[in-house]
């Protein structure tokens, strides 16, 4: 652990001007707070904010970040307050404290929405400051050092979990790729055991049996380059356990398939010794066709650049090789983190496009679980590069579509998307895009985002984006119905309803807005009776009071005193041939004769039953399929109007341009009642088919 002059000597080495005292005050602060707790391991509380503060000096970042790290956990472990933190700090330091602090409110949520919930709560902190982001990954990777402390294997498997699925791919995100990479390291081993343990044995033979082959190679680069004239730093490795484990599994081949073990960093000068560099090993050695790929020109979003190539050496072994310039490799190992050096202003470029798409994200997503999906997405998949017919690049996801590129460009040219040109040809809209293709989007003024969409695009932002779009439709399309219902109710009061009515009908109601008020109606939450009192008050005493459901029902053939219920299945209506399903401790199943759920070999008793005289009011389910264009929905409402019936549920099943397909249940009479509406349903130019479910 870092004794408190060691720290403030770090920081001062790179920032003379720190403020000392305030720093060695936060030190004792954090120490005397955190006082005799104990980590799983043994140690002191307060060693872990001291080594998270020491991970923040590796970067150095400024003197409120190190002092946030310090005392990221007072808050939220220790009886300090974000007043106390603002009083004895000052404002920005409360500010970045409680950021981090409002990250760890959530372990008592179920999985998958504790981890979205992190996520969504990442993403609003770092559009706000990403120091915030910076600490919470030091946390979060310090804790994994020390994770195998904690005797409960699934409390460290849930967070290895975590880990890998949030704050690994968020490290890569930010271009922190040694945060990454240990992070992937750490959770593997927890996650899964047996491979970590095979795949480092077998790393371990391969270095033992070859000796010092990955130092031969190196030299054998470097002396190649040297006689070239071009000066460069040269090292190599074994790759990443995780990474060789990753591809096992993507590609379905064995250790020993694995042919690309090796990997070397080339670090020059300039980028004009990079591509010099690269020219020479190219030369000297066979490459690999179609593993070559150029970062330079083409940076990823988090602002990593480099050359990477995979060579043929001594006739068979493949090896990765990197090559960038010390500029660079500063840039991609601590990434945005690197831009955040003491005293920097402003916030780094690389971060605004990704993190305004990842913030659109959060503000489309319905809920926590939509929200992960959407941003795994975002952060996982390879990327391709396409260009604007005007030459402006986009990086997606491996597998994107023309959808996925106008979305890129802009959400409102992904709404309004019609047609697409790739490379000047018209392609349909599901065509996967290839690196360097030209994508000219073709829109319409009045054009939407189809469901159907959903079925092939890959990133995150026009998933999010579709689906917000498609409930709003749905939304309207079922308001439009409410409109139509609410006209029918309103004749029926005793009076004209005009403005002042409806705002005092909004407000008994307690709804926003008419919109608000038309979707309840039109998805059958009010009732023609709360409508009417609503706007007129004592409207409904004179009527006759509305039958709750089954009311005027009897059934023929049950023992007296025994109960009964009309099956969901089926929804028998009274004129319907019936049969009773009794089980034994519950009451009769009333079926229709011709239920499919009667052929399942139930074995169960039958009851020969008949509906007593007078019965009425039951609940018929109808699909209904209509033509997609304006003003369907208000003809088949004014259809259930004209005919006396009552939604009681209406649900949007399929969309399927250029039909919809809509479930309703109608509280009808009986089924004499519901073959009207379903002949009247027919014969409408608006609904192309009607059926009784």
């Amino acid at each position: 652990m870092l004794r408190q002059y060691e720290l403030v000597e770090r920081v001062k080495e790179y920032d003379p001007d720190a403020d000392e005292a305030l720093l060695n005050r936060a030190y004792v602060y954090t120490v005397q707070k955190h006082g005799a707790q104990k980590r799983a391991s043994g140690d002191p509380y307060f060693s872990h904010p001291v080594e998270v503060a020491g991970l923040m000096t590796d970067l150095k970042l400024d003197q409120e970040t190190i002092m946030t790290a310090l005392l990221h956990d007072t808050v939220e472990d220790t009886l300090a307050t974000i007043e106390d933190i603002e009083d004895n700090f000052g404002p920005e330091v409360a500010r970045l404290v409680d950021g981090v602090t409002k990250l760890s409110k959530i372990e008592q949520m179920p999985e998958n929405e504790r981890a979205a919930e992190n996520l969504r709560k990442f993403l609003l902190a770092m559009s706000e400051d990403l120091r915030v982001l910076l600490v919470k990954l030091a946390d979060r990777l310090h804790n994994m050092r020390t994770l195998h402390f904690i005797k409960n294997e699934d409390k460290r498997r849930r967070i290895a979990r975590e880990t890998m699925d949030i704050y690994a791919p968020l490290a890569e995100r930010v271009g922190m790729y040694e945060y990454m990479r240990e992070m992937q390291l750490l959770a593997f081993e927890q996650l899964e055991p047996e491979a970590y343990a095979t795949i480092t044995a077998r790393l371990e033979q391969i270095r033992s049996s070859e000796g010092g082959q990955v130092d031969a190679i190196a030299l054998k680069i470097k002396q190649a380059l040297a006689e070239a004239g071009v000066q460069v730093e040269v090292w190599g490795r074994e790759k990443h356990p995780y990474s060789i484990w990753r591809k096992m599994a993507e590609r379905h081949m064995p250790f020993e398939q694995v042919t690309d073990i090796m990997a070397f960093r080339v670090l020059t000068d300039s980028v004009e010794d990079c591509y010099r560099a690269l020219g020479v090993l190219h030369t000297a050695w066979k490459m690999v066709p179609g593993r070559f790929k150029d970062y330079i020109s083409t940076p990823k979003t988090n602002g990593y650049r480099s050359l990477h190539t995979t060579l043929i050496h001594a006739g068979s072994m493949r090896v990765e090789v990197q090559i960038r310039t010390h500029e660079m490799h500063r840039t991609n190992e601590f990434g945005l983190a690197a831009h955040w050096a003491y005293k920097q202003e402003g916030r780094p470029d690389g971060e605004v496009g990704w993190l305004r798409d990842l913030i659109e994200i959060v503000d489309a997503s319905h809920d926590a679980e939509e929200l992960l999906e959407h941003t795994k997405l975002a952060v996982y998949q390879n990327r391709i590069f396409a260009f604007t017919p005007k030459g402006a690049l986009f990086q997606l996801p491996k597998g994107a579509t023309p959808v996925d590129f106008a979305f890129a460009v802009h959400t409102d040219l992904g709404a309004q998307t019609v047609g697409a040109k790739i490379n000047g040809r018209h392609m349909p809209l599901r065509t996967q895009l290839g690196n360097g293709d030209v994508v000219e989007i073709i829109k319409g003024a009045h054009a939407q985002p189809q469901l159907s969409w959903l079925g092939f695009v890959v990133t995150g932002k026009a998933r999010a984006a579709i689906r917000r779009a498609v409930r709003l439709k749905e939304r309207s399309e079922i308001a439009e119905i409410g409109t139509k219902l609410f006209e029918e109710i309103s004749e029926r009061l005793p009076t004209k309803v005009g403005k002042k009515a409806i705002k005092a009908a909004l407000e008994r109601l307690d709804f926003e807005d008419e919109e608000d008020m038309m979707f309840a109606i039109g998805s059958a939450k009010l009732t023609d009776r709360e409508v009417m009192e609503a706007l007129v008050p004592g409207s409904t005493s004179d009527l006759p009071a509305e039958p709750a459901q089954g009311r005027a029902i009897s059934i023929k053939g049950l023992t007296p005193g025994m109960g009964f219920a009309l099956a969901d299945c089926c929804h028998p209506l009274p004129g319907d041939r019936i049969v009773g399903l009794k089980r034994k401790g519950k009451g009769v199943e009333v079926h229709s004769i011709d239920c499919l759920e009667l052929a399942n070999g139930e074995d169960v008793d039958w009851v020969d039953l008949s509906w007593g005289e007078h019965s009425h009011g039951a609940v018929g389910r109808l699909s209904v399929v209509l033509y997609n264009r304006p003003g369907t929905l208000a003809d088949m409402a004014a259809i259930f109007a004209r005919n006396s019936a009552n939604v009681m549920n209406l649900e949007l099943s399929q969309r399927d341009d250029p039909f919809h397909t809509y479930e309703i249940d109608l509280e009808v009479q009986d089924l004499a009642h519901l073959t009207r509406i379903l002949s009247s349903l027919r014969a409408s130019d608006a609904i192309a088919q009607a059926d009784r479910v």
